[in-house]
């Protein structure tokens, strides 16, 4: 049985973007005859808000998708997360980094270049002078030491329904944080658990998050995760050919309702055949 799920962060209201990425989702089950999930990912606390979970419910309900079960909220299973983390940490695989965004971005700027992975800084650091840092109470964040990880599970494949079978190439994208400074857990690590726990065996989201399957497939390799199946879909774009996205202030699908669209309306704008 297909088991997949729509995963929205309460940053801000959902978009039009947001409702394609449902639909799609939704459809994928329910001709299945599966069961669509619905997770919030609220690990961001410093950007999350209650309210706009609430607008989350309520707009979807209002467009008539329908999950199965209750539910999950990231920020209530923090535990399961460190659990993970524990796991890691003990094959030898996770090292703390102390790099600012600054520090990193310095570091990038030559032979690198701008926008390059992450260099590794911090993988060099020696025991003692990582166990100084943390004891004098300097802040830092989680890697993953891809190369470390790699040695260990040997190649990796994930199957997505567009791109078939992709070979896992998690080195091009450098070590990856997957515990913040802030948060015992970070956006590649939780969802990766949680798709695992819930038992998630279709991933549907936009392909702007092909890269970071990558990623994901080391990990569940790492936790002896079985990997679900992917689906990276197009994203919606605007005019300017630009994605939509709430930072740039994509229409939401509230703002929608109160100029009185209906939801077949909001179905055909995103023309999404679900």
């Amino acid at each position: 049985m297909i088991v997949t799920r729509f995963a929205p962060s309460p940053t801000g209201y959902l978009h039009l973007g947001h409702a394609y990425s449902a639909l799609i989702a939704e459809g994928e089950a329910r001709k299945a005859q599966g069961r669509l999930l619905l997770r919030i990912e609220d690990i961001d606390t410093g950007r999350s808000r209650p309210e706009f979970e609430v607008a989350i419910v309520e707009d979807l309900t209002w467009l008539g998708i329908e999950w199965d079960g209750a539910v999950r909220r990231q920020s209530e299973h923090l535990d399961n997360y460190r659990a993970a983390l524990d796991r890691l940490a003990a094959v030898g695989v996770t090292y703390p980094c102390f790099c600012s965004r600054k520090d990193i971005a310095a570091a990038q700027i030559a032979p690198h270049g701008p926008g390059a992975a992450y260099p590794g800084t911090c993988r060099h650091r020696t025991p003692e002078d990582r166990a100084e840092r943390i004891a004098a109470g300097q802040p830092y964040a989680l890697r993953l030491d891809v190369a470390a990880g790699l040695d260990l599970t040997g190649p990796l494949t994930w199957r997505d329904c567009h791109a078939g079978t992709v070979a896992a190439t998690p080195d091009l994208e450098g070590d990856p944080v997957i515990a913040r400074r802030d948060a015992p857990t970070s956006y590649h690590l939780s969802v990766t658990v949680d798709d695992h726990l819930q038992g998630v065996t279709l991933v549907t989201r936009g392909e702007d998050l092909f890269p970071a399957t990558h990623i994901h497939r080391l990990l569940q390799g790492l936790l002896f995760y079985a990997p679900p199946d992917y689906c990276h879909h197009p994203l919606l774009k605007n005019a300017e050919g630009v994605r939509l996205s709430k930072r740039d202030g994509a229409i939401a699908i509230r703002a929608l309702r109160e100029q009185g669209k209906t939801p077949s309306e909001v179905r055909e704008l995103v023309k999404c055949e679900a």
